[in-house]
């Protein structure tokens, strides 16, 4: 007989664990299309969020991220090496610092249109599914749902 005390402490009756497992299944999932365009799954959501505004201060995109600017720093160190971004402080007030897309930025959105498609394929949910798990997700996530 085992000691139900310990219940709460088993893998499988923890909810993060398989939040964390599907997260690094669909960034694999990813990889190989992400690879054809010499982009890391970091940089391919970054980018996801320039090419939607053309033009956003890091820090609104480190909240819409969920990334602090150690980590969202190198990867738009990164992009910028690569041409698809500049980097530069906001003429109103030098404290902001923005980035904007590029036109090779531009150019590698219409290279990145297969993407979604290509990985709608490999997730195993019907469309309904996959939009109550988006809410579902963001309900954990203790935020609305974006779209």
């Amino acid at each position: 007989m085992s000691d139900h005390r310990y219940d709460a402490l088993l893998l499988e009756n923890q909810l993060c664990f398989p939040l964390y497992a599907c997260s690094r299944e669909i960034i694999k999932r990813y990889r190989p299309y992400l690879d054809k365009l010499g982009l890391t799954y970091t940089q391919y959501i970054t980018l996801m969020v320039i090419w939607a505004e053309g033009t956003v201060s890091v820090r609104d995109m480190g909240r819409r991220l969920y990334l602090d600017s150690g980590t969202l720093t190198p990867v738009l160190k990164s992009l910028e090496a690569k041409g698809f971004i500049r980097r530069y402080r906001c003429a109103q007030d030098e404290r902001v610092l923005l980035a904007e897309i590029t036109q090779e930025g531009l150019a590698l959105r219409e290279r990145a249109l297969q993407v979604p498609a290509a990985l709608a394929g490999c997730v195993s949910l019907t469309g309904e599914e996959a939009a109550t798990l988006y809410q579902l997700l963001y309900k954990v996530m203790g935020e609305p749902a974006e779209k």
